[in-house]
């Protein structure tokens, strides 16, 4: 597709929370309706001089949008006149397609009435709801404030509002999570009527509170009941057979849909299609004459705004593109077209390649087949590792 036809994707960021949980570690906060109030319109300032921004940054910026994507937080504590200025704010700058995947990232229980209708009447169609799971142990060990029948009465709800498309969010290494109780979430997922299923294997790092407190051999939060590595990864395993043979195919990583039920927006990502994000942390990347430029929002709440948008900008020319190609392209379960990659860059790059992908291959970790490159079951388990072997070393540097 020629990039001046590509629709762009739109991220907004919502980076507010009623409380937050032990395992965020993402750019997001508790703070009062004021607070809230002054980021909102911090954020359509953002969005009305989007066209500055990526002039400044040389970039291409299609007015035409095809999906919008509120995440955070939580962006159903939004107000309804708040949902709307960002509406509003989204069409002075951009035309939004009639038939545009609009989602809005909630918490179950956390949605009200009010904001679910006038979500709706401004376009909203895809809810994606942070369950993390259907047990209620599980959930209250991180800070969830959901029950299992709370978040059963919320898709629900949600169907019976009208929305076709229903999605959550499942996390494998929670604290107390066990086989059993991994299975229980997993069943209950594909039995209450959501048409898309995030599974993700818990993250134990320094930006989340939890994370600090498992890698310091801590007591706190629960800590001590994390279960490990090769634990969280046989619950990934588990999820990966199970869904897709309960109708949910797997078409990324961490991504199951039912058939006709993939997310639009979120697949931008992988496939490398141009979208914004405006809001805190909010990154986006655009087309440029020589290739593409990727940027970010300030992380802390404290330096965003003040027209301080668009910063920390990085040039993807060709090496860096193709590098992109290979470790987004590989997250799709249905892999990367080798030929294609040839006529992008050039079949140097791709031959610099091919000795690190047939060890891969040897390993178990890839699969070569039919013209196209794809991660086995164990290759997405340890995805980084493998992303690593392939672009990092000798085994791919192009010459010259």
């Amino acid at each position: 597709m020629d990039s001046n036809s590509e629709a762009l994707g739109i991220y907004v960021s919502v980076p507010f929370c009623r409380a937050k949980c032990s395992f965020c570690n993402f750019a997001s906060g508790v703070s009062g309706p004021a607070a809230i109030d002054a980021y909102v319109k911090q954020l359509c300032a953002e969005i009305d001089v989007a066209a500055e921004t990526a002039l400044r940054l040389g970039a291409r910026l299609p007015r035409q949008v095809d999906s919008v994507y509120f995440g955070g937080g939580t962006p159903s504590l939004l107000t309804p006149s708040q949902l709307g200025e960002i509406f509003a704010a989204l069409g002075r700058g951009f035309v939004v397609d009639d038939r545009a995947e609009i989602t809005l990232e909630a918490a179950p229980g956390q949605i009200a009435d009010e904001v679910l209708a006038a979500g709706m009447r401004l376009g909203v169609n895809r809810v994606s709801l942070g369950v993390q799971s259907f047990v209620d142990r599980e959930s209250a060990a991180v800070g969830r404030t959901h029950t299992e029948q709370e978040c059963v009465a919320e898709v629900a709800r949600l169907r019976a509002a009208g929305l076709q498309e229903v999605g959550a969010d499942l996390i494998a290494g929670l604290p107390y999570q066990t086989r059993e109780s991994f299975a229980y979430s997993l069943d209950v997922a594909v039995s209450v009527g959501l048409t898309h299923l995030s599974v993700y294997m818990l993250e134990v790092d320094e930006d989340s509170r939890l994370g600090r407190e498992v890698l310091g051999g801590g007591l706190r939060l629960h800590a001590p009941k994390v279960p490990g590595e090769e634990m969280s990864a046989e619950l990934y395993e588990m999820a990966c057979e199970c869904l897709p043979r309960a109708g949910f195919a797997q078409y990324e990583i961490s991504n199951f849909a039912a058939a006709g039920h993939q997310s639009r927006h979120n697949r931008k990502y992988w496939e490398r299609l141009p979208y914004m994000g405006f809001g805190l942390d909010a990154h986006s990347m655009l087309r440029t004459d020589q290739g593409a430029v990727r940027f970010a929002n300030a992380d802390e709440l404290k330096n965003y705004g003040s027209g301080a948008w668009g910063g920390n900008e990085v040039r993807v020319g060709g090496d860096e593109g193709f590098e992109e190609s290979v470790f987004l392209g590989l997250r799709l379960i249905e892999g990367l077209d080798v030929a294609a990659l040839r006529q992008q860059f050039g079949a140097a790059s791709v031959a610099a390649c091919e000795d690190a992908v047939e060890e891969m291959v040897e390993g178990g970790m890839m699969v070569s087949r039919e013209g196209r490159w794809a991660l086995t079951m164990r290759g997405r388990v340890i995805s980084s590792e493998v992303f690593g072997r392939l672009l990092v070393g000798e085994a791919c540097v192009v010459e010259g």
